[in-house]
């Protein structure tokens, strides 16, 4: 029972953090989970449930207010939807230390993107072909290292010179998908306790209202973020540190 309450509490300080600064908490989720116990196929796989959670609601109200270009946002959808599970099956194959140093570049690459990551276009790619390679690989490494692929696919995107508005109307949408998508594959093959499970994503709910409450209030999104940033990096450094002793 005391786990339930420290890991519901986490998830919902973190989920509201995280959403004040408009992106997902399972980035810093699943190290943290892993930090405290949970194997770490099984913390990817509870990360990927919270997370699913928390934006399909966005995906379902993005498609009421007419939002969502289709022939922008399909080629990336199918695609992530096909290699997410692809990734999250083959990192039953992959050595978890390679996986885990893998996930730790991810963090300092996520925490960077936050810190100092200006998001300017360095080309200005208007081929459909383009976004279906960006889906395939996106997927792929979102399934393996057990994230949506927001935190990777959204500034991928915007360096290809995609509208910052489009991007992140295509992400809330295809996210959740892939998200699910790689927790169903996790689910075949790693013992799950499916009270942690919605406890979890419940709190992980209720974690992302408040953060979107919070945000009317005008709070700097880019003081957030770096808040993000310095949390990510630390957790980085600390699986450097379990790499190096």
């Amino acid at each position: 029972m005391q786990d339930y309450l420290l890991f519901s509490a986490i998830t919902f300080v973190l989920s509201a953090l995280f959403s004040m600064g408009g992106a997902g908490a399972g980035v810093a989720l699943i190290p943290i989970f892993n930090f405290l116990g949970l194997g770490f196929s099984v913390a990817k796989a509870v990360g990927l449930f919270a997370g699913a959670s928390t934006t399909i609601t966005s995906s379902v109200m993005n498609i009421k207010r007419k939002t969502v270009e289709y022939n922008f946002v399909f080629p990336i959808a199918i695609t992530m939807m096909i290699f997410a599970p692809v990734g999250a099956y083959s990192s039953s194959f992959i050595d978890e230390e390679k996986v885990k140093f893998f996930y730790m570049l991810l963090l300092f690459y996520s925490a960077s993107m936050m810190m100092f990551g200006k998001k300017k276009a360095l080309v200005h790619v208007e081929s459909r072909y383009v976004l279906f390679i960006v889906g395939s690989v996106v997927g792929f490494l979102a399934g393996l290292l057990g994230v949506g692929g927001g935190n990777i696919l959204i500034p991928l995107l915007a360096l290809l010179g995609f509208a910052p508005k489009k991007v992140a109307v295509a992400v809330s949408f295809v996210v959740p998908f892939s998200a699910l998508g790689s927790f169903f594959t996790y689910a075949t093959y790693v013992p799950l306790d499916w009270v942690m499970l919605v406890v979890v994503s419940l709190s992980a709910i209720a974690g992302g209202y408040l953060g979107n409450y919070m945000m009317h209030f005008k709070l700097e999104q880019s003081h957030i973020k770096k808040i993000m940033a310095v949390l990510l990096y630390l957790l980085a450094c600390k699986l450097l540190w379990h790499f190096t002793v």
